[in-house]
Protein backbone atom coordinates (compact mmCIF):
# COMPACT_ATOMS: atom_id res chain seq x y z
CA UNK A 1 0.00 0.00 0.00
CA UNK A 2 2.95 2.59 0.69
CA UNK A 3 4.46 1.61 -2.08
CA UNK A 4 1.58 2.78 -4.47
CA UNK A 5 1.35 6.26 -2.39
CA UNK A 6 5.27 6.14 -3.20
CA UNK A 7 4.93 5.47 -6.60
CA UNK A 8 2.04 8.26 -6.85
CA UNK A 9 0.09 5.09 -8.66
CA UNK A 10 -2.77 6.35 -6.65
CA UNK A 11 -5.91 7.55 -8.93
CA UNK A 12 -8.05 10.15 -8.25
CA UNK A 13 -11.69 9.27 -9.19
CA UNK A 14 -13.42 11.95 -10.61
CA UNK A 15 -16.98 12.83 -8.98
CA UNK A 16 -19.65 11.81 -11.01
CA UNK A 17 -22.56 12.69 -8.74
CA UNK A 18 -23.33 15.91 -7.78
CA UNK A 19 -26.99 15.92 -5.52
CA UNK A 20 -26.24 16.99 -2.28
CA UNK A 21 -29.09 16.42 0.92
CA UNK A 22 -28.20 18.55 3.89
CA UNK A 23 -30.42 16.79 6.10
CA UNK A 24 -31.23 13.52 7.06
CA UNK A 25 -35.22 14.40 7.44
CA UNK A 26 -35.04 15.29 3.10
CA UNK A 27 -33.57 11.21 2.42
CA UNK A 28 -36.55 10.05 2.75
CA UNK A 29 -35.41 7.44 5.86
CA UNK A 30 -38.28 5.49 8.03
CA UNK A 31 -38.79 7.31 11.37
CA UNK A 32 -37.36 4.16 13.27
CA UNK A 33 -33.83 4.89 11.35
CA UNK A 34 -34.07 8.40 11.67
CA UNK A 35 -34.82 7.91 16.24
CA UNK A 36 -31.66 5.81 15.77
CA UNK A 37 -29.64 8.24 13.41
CA UNK A 38 -30.09 11.00 16.47
CA UNK A 39 -29.98 9.20 19.32
CA UNK A 40 -26.27 8.30 17.67
CA UNK A 41 -25.47 11.70 18.42
CA UNK A 42 -25.51 12.36 14.66
CA UNK A 43 -27.30 15.91 13.80
CA UNK A 44 -26.67 16.78 10.39
CA UNK A 45 -24.70 14.74 7.91
CA UNK A 46 -21.18 14.78 6.82
CA UNK A 47 -20.01 15.53 3.22
CA UNK A 48 -19.83 12.02 2.35
CA UNK A 49 -23.24 11.46 4.17
CA UNK A 50 -24.78 14.20 1.99
CA UNK A 51 -23.57 12.90 -1.61
CA UNK A 52 -23.55 8.79 -0.91
CA UNK A 53 -26.28 7.80 0.65
CA UNK A 54 -29.18 9.19 -1.52
CA UNK A 55 -27.43 7.30 -4.53
CA UNK A 56 -27.34 3.57 -2.74
CA UNK A 57 -30.94 4.38 -1.46
CA UNK A 58 -31.72 4.85 -5.09
CA UNK A 59 -30.10 1.50 -6.09
CA UNK A 60 -26.83 2.70 -7.49
CA UNK A 61 -23.45 0.71 -7.61
CA UNK A 62 -21.41 3.62 -5.54
CA UNK A 63 -17.49 3.86 -4.84
CA UNK A 64 -16.92 6.68 -2.41
CA UNK A 65 -13.80 8.06 -1.80
CA UNK A 66 -13.28 9.66 1.43
CA UNK A 67 -10.59 9.23 4.60
CA UNK A 68 -11.16 8.16 7.78
CA UNK A 69 -13.33 10.37 10.51
CA UNK A 70 -15.41 11.54 7.74
CA UNK A 71 -18.30 9.61 8.46
CA UNK A 72 -17.99 6.47 6.03
CA UNK A 73 -19.08 3.85 7.89
CA UNK A 74 -22.32 5.49 8.99
CA UNK A 75 -22.80 6.18 5.10
CA UNK A 76 -23.57 2.85 4.30
CA UNK A 77 -24.71 1.51 7.62
CA UNK A 78 -27.64 3.92 6.92
CA UNK A 79 -28.24 3.10 3.15
CA UNK A 80 -28.29 -0.40 4.34
CA UNK A 81 -30.77 0.19 7.51
CA UNK A 82 -33.07 1.75 5.16
CA UNK A 83 -33.17 -0.77 2.37
CA UNK A 84 -33.06 -4.21 4.07
CA UNK A 85 -36.42 -5.89 5.18
CA UNK A 86 -36.58 -6.99 9.19
CA UNK A 87 -40.13 -8.76 8.60
CA UNK A 88 -37.62 -10.95 6.10
CA UNK A 89 -35.64 -13.39 8.81
CA UNK A 90 -32.77 -13.55 5.62
CA UNK A 91 -29.49 -11.84 5.39
CA UNK A 92 -29.85 -9.13 2.62
CA UNK A 93 -26.51 -7.28 3.49
CA UNK A 94 -22.90 -7.84 3.85
CA UNK A 95 -20.03 -5.95 4.44
CA UNK A 96 -16.36 -7.21 4.11
CA UNK A 97 -14.18 -5.17 6.48
CA UNK A 98 -10.16 -5.85 6.48
CA UNK A 99 -9.82 -6.71 10.24
CA UNK A 100 -11.70 -8.12 13.08
CA UNK A 101 -11.58 -4.68 14.81
CA UNK A 102 -13.21 -3.19 12.29
CA UNK A 103 -15.67 -5.55 11.38
CA UNK A 104 -16.68 -5.27 14.83
CA UNK A 105 -16.95 -1.42 15.03
CA UNK A 106 -18.99 -1.34 12.43
CA UNK A 107 -21.24 -3.85 13.93
CA UNK A 108 -21.53 -1.41 16.77
CA UNK A 109 -22.36 1.55 14.74
CA UNK A 110 -24.92 -0.93 12.56
CA UNK A 111 -26.82 -1.84 15.65
CA UNK A 112 -26.56 1.82 17.28
CA UNK A 113 -28.09 3.12 14.03
CA UNK A 114 -30.62 0.35 14.01
CA UNK A 115 -31.48 0.30 17.63
CA UNK A 116 -35.00 1.04 16.70
CA UNK A 117 -35.39 -1.05 13.64
CA UNK A 118 -35.25 -4.86 15.08
CA UNK A 119 -32.55 -5.31 12.88
CA UNK A 120 -30.46 -8.48 13.69
CA UNK A 121 -26.53 -7.33 12.79
CA UNK A 122 -24.03 -10.05 13.03
CA UNK A 123 -19.99 -9.89 13.14
CA UNK A 124 -18.46 -12.95 11.02
CA UNK A 125 -15.25 -12.87 12.09
CA UNK A 126 -12.41 -15.34 12.49
CA UNK A 127 -11.64 -16.21 16.18
CA UNK A 128 -15.07 -16.67 17.48
CA UNK A 129 -16.64 -20.07 17.54
CA UNK A 130 -18.65 -21.32 14.55
CA UNK A 131 -21.29 -22.30 16.27
CA UNK A 132 -22.16 -18.83 16.98
CA UNK A 133 -22.02 -17.81 13.30
CA UNK A 134 -24.77 -21.40 12.60
CA UNK A 135 -27.18 -19.86 15.58
CA UNK A 136 -26.73 -16.00 13.88
CA UNK A 137 -27.76 -17.39 10.40
CA UNK A 138 -30.41 -19.65 11.28
CA UNK A 139 -32.35 -17.25 13.17
CA UNK A 140 -31.94 -15.19 10.17
CA UNK A 141 -29.17 -12.17 10.65
CA UNK A 142 -30.34 -8.99 8.36
CA UNK A 143 -27.04 -7.99 8.00
CA UNK A 144 -23.40 -9.06 8.53
CA UNK A 145 -20.36 -7.74 8.67
CA UNK A 146 -16.94 -9.94 8.56
CA UNK A 147 -13.87 -10.54 7.35
CA UNK A 148 -13.39 -12.08 3.99
CA UNK A 149 -11.79 -15.58 5.31
CA UNK A 150 -14.58 -16.69 7.48
CA UNK A 151 -17.45 -15.37 5.48
CA UNK A 152 -16.20 -17.40 2.73
CA UNK A 153 -15.64 -20.01 4.56
CA UNK A 154 -19.15 -19.66 6.23
CA UNK A 155 -20.23 -19.42 2.48
CA UNK A 156 -18.90 -22.28 1.34
CA UNK A 157 -20.02 -24.37 4.47
CA UNK A 158 -23.57 -23.67 3.28
CA UNK A 159 -24.07 -21.98 6.73
CA UNK A 160 -24.42 -18.43 5.12
CA UNK A 161 -27.40 -18.64 2.23
CA UNK A 162 -26.91 -15.41 0.11
CA UNK A 163 -29.67 -15.84 -2.30
CA UNK A 164 -31.05 -13.28 -0.09
CA UNK A 165 -28.45 -10.25 -0.05
CA UNK A 166 -29.08 -7.61 -2.20
CA UNK A 167 -26.58 -5.35 -0.85
CA UNK A 168 -22.43 -5.46 -1.07
CA UNK A 169 -20.50 -3.21 0.93
CA UNK A 170 -16.36 -3.28 0.89
CA UNK A 171 -15.20 -0.85 3.37
CA UNK A 172 -11.34 0.64 3.71
CA UNK A 173 -11.06 -1.06 0.22
CA UNK A 174 -7.41 0.16 -0.10
CA UNK A 175 -6.56 -1.67 2.73
CA UNK A 176 -8.31 -4.71 2.03
CA UNK A 177 -6.72 -5.34 -1.69
CA UNK A 178 -3.22 -4.48 0.22
CA UNK A 179 -3.82 -7.37 2.58
CA UNK A 180 -4.06 -9.76 -0.40
CA UNK A 181 -8.37 -10.22 0.03
CA UNK A 182 -8.44 -9.71 -3.63
CA UNK A 183 -8.98 -13.21 -4.59
CA UNK A 184 -11.22 -14.09 -1.72
CA UNK A 185 -13.60 -11.00 -2.60
CA UNK A 186 -13.84 -12.36 -6.03
CA UNK A 187 -14.61 -15.78 -4.88
CA UNK A 188 -17.34 -14.54 -2.45
CA UNK A 189 -18.69 -12.23 -4.92
CA UNK A 190 -19.08 -14.75 -7.25
CA UNK A 191 -21.56 -16.52 -4.44
CA UNK A 192 -24.13 -13.43 -4.74
CA UNK A 193 -26.83 -12.99 -6.56
CA UNK A 194 -26.15 -11.30 -9.84
CA UNK A 195 -28.43 -8.51 -9.42
CA UNK A 196 -26.26 -7.59 -6.00
CA UNK A 197 -25.80 -3.89 -5.51
CA UNK A 198 -21.88 -2.99 -4.73
CA UNK A 199 -20.95 -0.35 -2.53
CA UNK A 200 -17.23 0.31 -2.27
CA UNK A 201 -15.59 2.92 0.42
CA UNK A 202 -12.07 3.56 0.03
CA UNK A 203 -9.47 6.41 0.92
CA UNK A 204 -7.42 5.91 -1.77
CA UNK A 205 -7.73 4.35 -5.47
CA UNK A 206 -4.59 2.37 -6.00
CA UNK A 207 -4.54 0.51 -8.86
CA UNK A 208 -6.05 -2.53 -7.40
CA UNK A 209 -9.20 -0.81 -5.86
CA UNK A 210 -9.56 0.51 -9.83
CA UNK A 211 -9.76 -3.46 -10.85
CA UNK A 212 -12.32 -4.25 -8.50
CA UNK A 213 -14.31 -1.39 -9.89
CA UNK A 214 -14.50 -2.77 -13.34
CA UNK A 215 -14.95 -6.40 -12.07
CA UNK A 216 -17.47 -6.19 -9.63
CA UNK A 217 -19.48 -2.77 -10.28
CA UNK A 218 -22.17 -1.73 -13.16
CA UNK A 219 -21.89 2.11 -13.88
CA UNK A 220 -21.17 3.21 -10.67
CA UNK A 221 -21.61 6.32 -9.05
CA UNK A 222 -19.00 7.90 -8.33
CA UNK A 223 -18.14 10.21 -5.30
CA UNK A 224 -14.76 11.91 -4.28
CA UNK A 225 -14.15 13.89 -0.97
CA UNK A 226 -11.51 15.96 -1.65
CA UNK A 227 -8.27 15.39 0.37
CA UNK A 228 -8.33 19.21 1.26
CA UNK A 229 -12.58 18.59 2.66
CA UNK A 230 -11.08 16.08 5.31
CA UNK A 231 -11.25 16.52 8.68
CA UNK A 232 -8.03 17.73 9.77
CA UNK A 233 -9.97 21.07 10.62
CA UNK A 234 -11.08 19.70 13.57
CA UNK A 235 -7.55 18.49 14.99
CA UNK A 236 -4.73 20.83 16.50
CA UNK A 237 -1.47 19.06 15.04
CA UNK A 238 1.80 19.89 16.82
CA UNK A 239 5.13 18.71 16.84
CA UNK A 240 7.86 18.40 19.65
CA UNK A 241 11.55 17.97 18.52
CA UNK A 242 13.48 15.17 20.74
CA UNK A 243 16.42 14.72 18.50
CA UNK A 244 17.17 11.36 19.24
CA UNK A 245 15.45 8.26 20.36
CA UNK A 246 16.02 8.41 23.76
CA UNK A 247 14.22 11.31 24.04
CA UNK A 248 11.22 10.10 23.50
CA UNK A 249 10.32 8.77 26.68
CA UNK A 250 10.90 11.64 28.96
CA UNK A 251 9.30 14.13 26.85
CA UNK A 252 5.78 11.50 27.02
CA UNK A 253 5.91 11.54 31.06
CA UNK A 254 6.26 15.16 30.60
CA UNK A 255 3.00 15.67 28.93
CA UNK A 256 1.03 13.57 31.17
CA UNK A 257 2.28 15.22 34.07
CA UNK A 258 1.27 19.06 33.07
CA UNK A 259 -2.10 17.55 31.78
CA UNK A 260 -5.37 15.63 32.73
CA UNK A 261 -6.49 14.03 29.45
CA UNK A 262 -9.88 12.02 29.06
CA UNK A 263 -8.12 9.49 27.35
CA UNK A 264 -5.04 9.33 24.72
CA UNK A 265 -4.04 6.95 22.05
CA UNK A 266 0.00 6.31 21.46
CA UNK A 267 0.99 5.24 18.06
CA UNK A 268 4.65 3.10 17.69
CA UNK A 269 5.96 1.19 14.37
CA UNK A 270 6.58 -1.92 16.00
CA UNK A 271 5.46 -4.60 18.57
CA UNK A 272 8.47 -4.11 20.18
CA UNK A 273 8.39 -0.56 20.82
CA UNK A 274 4.45 -0.97 21.91
CA UNK A 275 5.61 -3.59 24.93
CA UNK A 276 8.95 -1.05 25.67
CA UNK A 277 6.78 1.81 26.13
CA UNK A 278 4.05 0.02 28.29
CA UNK A 279 7.01 -1.19 30.30
CA UNK A 280 8.35 2.23 31.24
CA UNK A 281 4.60 3.71 31.56
CA UNK A 282 4.16 0.78 34.23
CA UNK A 283 7.27 1.58 35.95
CA UNK A 284 5.96 5.17 36.33
CA UNK A 285 2.80 3.89 37.81
CA UNK A 286 0.44 4.85 34.91
CA UNK A 287 -2.44 2.91 34.14
CA UNK A 288 -1.53 1.45 30.56
CA UNK A 289 -3.65 -1.30 28.16
CA UNK A 290 -1.25 -2.07 25.23
CA UNK A 291 -2.08 -3.81 21.67
CA UNK A 292 -1.15 -5.10 18.86
CA UNK A 293 -1.38 -7.78 15.74
CA UNK A 294 0.29 -10.40 17.75
CA UNK A 295 -2.18 -11.15 20.13
CA UNK A 296 -5.14 -13.21 20.36
CA UNK A 297 -8.40 -12.34 19.28
CA UNK A 298 -10.26 -12.49 22.70
CA UNK A 299 -7.43 -10.51 24.28
CA UNK A 300 -7.65 -8.05 21.74
CA UNK A 301 -11.19 -7.64 22.47
CA UNK A 302 -10.87 -7.42 26.04
CA UNK A 303 -7.98 -4.76 25.75
CA UNK A 304 -10.36 -2.57 23.46
CA UNK A 305 -13.51 -3.43 25.97
CA UNK A 306 -11.12 -1.95 29.21
CA UNK A 307 -10.12 1.04 27.04
CA UNK A 308 -13.42 2.10 26.14
CA UNK A 309 -15.40 1.78 29.60
CA UNK A 310 -12.64 4.28 30.18
CA UNK A 311 -10.54 2.15 33.25
CA UNK A 312 -7.37 2.50 31.24
CA UNK A 313 -6.81 6.33 29.94
CA UNK A 314 -3.85 5.20 27.58
CA UNK A 315 -3.80 2.96 25.09
CA UNK A 316 -0.57 2.31 23.33
CA UNK A 317 -0.54 0.25 19.81
CA UNK A 318 0.61 -0.58 16.39
CA UNK A 319 -1.21 0.89 12.78
CA UNK A 320 -3.35 -2.15 13.55
CA UNK A 321 -5.98 0.18 15.19
CA UNK A 322 -5.18 3.09 12.96
CA UNK A 323 -8.13 2.46 10.97
CA UNK A 324 -11.52 1.98 11.92
CA UNK A 325 -11.37 2.46 15.63
CA UNK A 326 -14.01 5.11 17.28
CA UNK A 327 -13.43 5.50 20.60
CA UNK A 328 -15.67 8.49 21.74
CA UNK A 329 -13.46 10.05 24.62
CA UNK A 330 -10.56 9.71 23.03
CA UNK A 331 -9.11 13.92 22.74
CA UNK A 332 -5.16 13.10 22.14
CA UNK A 333 -3.26 11.26 20.05
CA UNK A 334 0.31 10.84 20.31
CA UNK A 335 2.84 10.08 17.43
CA UNK A 336 5.69 8.52 19.48
CA UNK A 337 6.83 7.37 16.01
CA UNK A 338 5.88 9.33 13.16
CA UNK A 339 4.27 6.41 10.84
CA UNK A 340 6.21 4.93 8.00
CA UNK A 341 3.49 5.38 5.27
CA UNK A 342 2.35 8.68 5.40
CA UNK A 343 -1.32 7.42 4.49
CA UNK A 344 -1.45 5.90 8.05
CA UNK A 345 -1.31 9.52 9.38
CA UNK A 346 -4.70 10.85 8.84
CA UNK A 347 -5.59 7.01 9.77
CA UNK A 348 -4.08 7.65 12.97
CA UNK A 349 -4.70 11.21 13.88
CA UNK A 350 -8.69 10.70 12.90
CA UNK A 351 -8.97 8.34 16.33
CA UNK A 352 -9.06 12.10 18.29
CA UNK A 353 -11.46 14.34 16.87
CA UNK A 354 -13.95 11.88 14.98
CA UNK A 355 -16.08 13.36 13.10
CA UNK A 356 -17.72 16.58 14.15
CA UNK A 357 -15.46 16.55 17.55
CA UNK A 358 -12.25 18.58 18.43
CA UNK A 359 -9.00 16.62 19.01
CA UNK A 360 -4.57 17.31 19.71
CA UNK A 361 -2.04 15.25 17.74
CA UNK A 362 1.60 15.42 18.72
CA UNK A 363 3.86 14.46 16.38
CA UNK A 364 7.50 13.45 18.10
CA UNK A 365 10.38 14.60 15.66
CA UNK A 366 13.68 13.43 15.98
CA UNK A 367 16.06 14.84 13.16
CA UNK A 368 16.23 12.16 11.40
CA UNK A 369 12.39 12.17 11.26
CA UNK A 370 12.05 16.13 9.93
CA UNK A 371 11.93 14.96 6.06
CA UNK A 372 8.76 12.58 6.65
CA UNK A 373 6.93 15.45 8.73
CA UNK A 374 7.41 17.76 5.81
CA UNK A 375 5.71 14.89 3.34
CA UNK A 376 3.14 14.63 5.68
CA UNK A 377 2.66 18.27 5.30
CA UNK A 378 2.61 17.96 1.66
CA UNK A 379 0.65 14.90 1.43
CA UNK A 380 -2.43 16.62 3.07
CA UNK A 381 -1.32 20.22 2.31
CA UNK A 382 -1.50 21.18 6.46
CA UNK A 383 1.10 22.57 8.74
CA UNK A 384 2.05 21.14 11.86
CA UNK A 385 3.61 23.87 14.40
CA UNK A 386 6.03 23.46 16.98
CA UNK A 387 4.13 22.44 20.35
CA UNK A 388 3.58 25.50 22.58
CA UNK A 389 5.19 26.26 25.59
CA UNK A 390 2.47 25.66 27.76
CA UNK A 391 0.75 22.64 26.90
CA UNK A 392 -2.43 23.20 29.03
CA UNK A 393 -3.74 25.70 26.53
CA UNK A 394 -4.17 23.09 24.11
CA UNK A 395 -7.27 20.95 26.00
Amino acid sequence: MADAFNEIDEKEIISTYSEVVDSFDDMELSDSLLRGIYAYGFERPSTIQQRAIVPVLKGHDVIAQAQSGTGKTATFSISILQKIDVNLPKTQALVLAPTRELAQQIQTVLTALGAFCNAKIHACIGGTRIADDEVAFREGAHVVVGTPGRVFDMIDRRIFNTEAVKIFALDEADEMLSRGFKEKIYEIFQLLPPEVQVVLLSATMPTDVLEVTTKFMRDPVRILVKRDELTLEGIKQFYISVEREDFKFDTLADIYESITITQAVIFCNTRRKVDYLTDKLRERDFTVSAMHGEMEQAQRSAIMKEFRSGSSRILITTDLLARGIDVQQVSLVINYDLPTSHENYIHRIGRGGRFGRKGVAINFVTDDDVPQLRTIEQFYNTQIDEMPGDITTLF
